[in-house]
């Protein structure tokens, strides 16, 4: 079972690349929704990590796949600008699951 990481840029991939994790640059919506889908149906994939900013360009598709599927595990990084709002991001995911507002 292995890390794929589906970023935005450059730098990202190549970080993860040193601490052996294989993955994609994309930057486009069908390109992400692509990448995703196919490291989705890859068996030996056990974790997808995803850059804030392409969960923000596909996030009713990472939501309903977070939702709905028990593997592989996403996880939203936040890019190399550190903007991450996981606070909002929690929230947001929870009310889409269960409906409740916090």
């Amino acid at each position: 079972m292995r890390f794929y990481l589906i970023s935005d840029n450059v730098d990202t991939q190549m970080g993860m690349r040193l601490a052996g994790i294989d993955g994609v640059v994309v930057h486009e919506h069908r390109e992400v929704k692509d990448a995703l889908l196919g490291a989705m149906e890859d068996k030996s994939i056990a974790v997808i990590l995803i850059t804030e900013k392409l969960v923000r360009l596909c996030s009713d598709l990472v939501y309903d796949l977070k939702l709905n599927r028990r593997s592989p595990l996403i996880v939203e990084i936040p890019d190399r600008h550190a903007t991450s709002n996981i606070t909002e991001n929690i929230s947001k995911y929870i009310e889409s699951a269960i409906g409740l507002k916090l």
